[in-house]
């Protein structure tokens, strides 16, 4: 195996898409652990918890309205679920470049939406172009996050009707 095959391999004792969501799942079923986090009217809080077999994994509560906006997480795989409120998805069923772009336009019939309410989620593989948001206008919405390997990377896009724009990378040391 080359240096570059054997740096991005997956080793074998690395968590699943389905072992990310089974802990979200799991964790997101955690009463007190759910009323621990606590809320701010304004904007997002978060809480790092340990994620299973090396995976990040966060606690995240959303106020009324709020939303990550349009972003990608790398090469990490994830899954999220849902703990209490509803939550909505927009994703893109498309494959992007992993790099050497700015700009693309987007085929017709690539968007999809979901809405997930309290105890459900899902899981998603590498590059998957998604904005997450609470679009009530009067409930927080708490969920649970899991990734592997650890976020090196999350690309944020903006997106005006079938052109995507990637804006810029934020690094862990942005969000911890």
């Amino acid at each position: 195996m080359s240096p570059a095959a054997a740096s991005s391999a997956v080793p074998a004792s690395a968590p699943t898409q389905a072992d990310l969501l089974d802990f979200a799942r799991r964790t997101a079923a955690d009463a007190a652990l759910i009323a621990s986090l606590p809320l701010d009217p304004e904007g997002r809080t978060w809480v790092r918890l340990d994620g299973p077999k090396g995976s990040e994994a966060w606690l995240i509560g959303w106020p009324p309205g709020t939303g990550t906006g349009w972003h990608d997480h790398a090469e990490s795989v994830g899954a999220f679920v849902t703990a209490a409120g509803e939550l909505k998805e927009n994703s893109l069923a498309a494959r992007l470049p992993a790099d050497g772009w700015k700009t693309l336009e987007l085929d017709d019939g690539v968007d999809r939406q979901r809405r997930l309410p309290a105890g459900t989620g899902r899981a998603f593989g590498r590059h998957h172009v998604h904005e997450v948001l609470n679009v009530s206008a009067d409930t927080h919405a708490i969920s649970v996050h899991a990734y592997f390997p650890p976020l090196p990377q999350i690309r944020r896009y903006s997106r005006t009707g079938p052109v995507l724009r990637l804006e810029h990378v934020e690094r862990p040391e942005d969000w911890q």
